[in-house]
């Protein structure tokens, strides 16, 4: 199943969101999550599925919870 296109686009603002908090440029941040840069751009545009391993790790690299991370990305409503 593939995860809906709002959810995507609202998940990567939110993941813009916190990067641009911690001052991160996009390829600091994908230093810290061990992604590709151009991965890593990919998914704040909104373009990619992610993994839950890898959600789970970018929770972890900006020291939140999973429900933290997802928090105003509900595409549903």
């Amino acid at each position: 199943m593939q995860v809906p296109a709002k959810v995507r686009k609202n998940l990567g603002k939110r993941i813009r969101q916190l990067r641009e908090k911690r001052g991160w440029s996009q390829e600091e941040f994908a230093l810290k999550g061990k992604l590709g840069r151009s991965f890593a751009g990919s998914v704040e545009r909104g373009e990619r599925d992610i993994r839950i391993q890898t959600l789970c790790k970018l929770a972890d690299v900006f020291g939140i919870t999973l429900s933290e991370l997802f928090k105003g990305t509900d595409g549903y409503k």
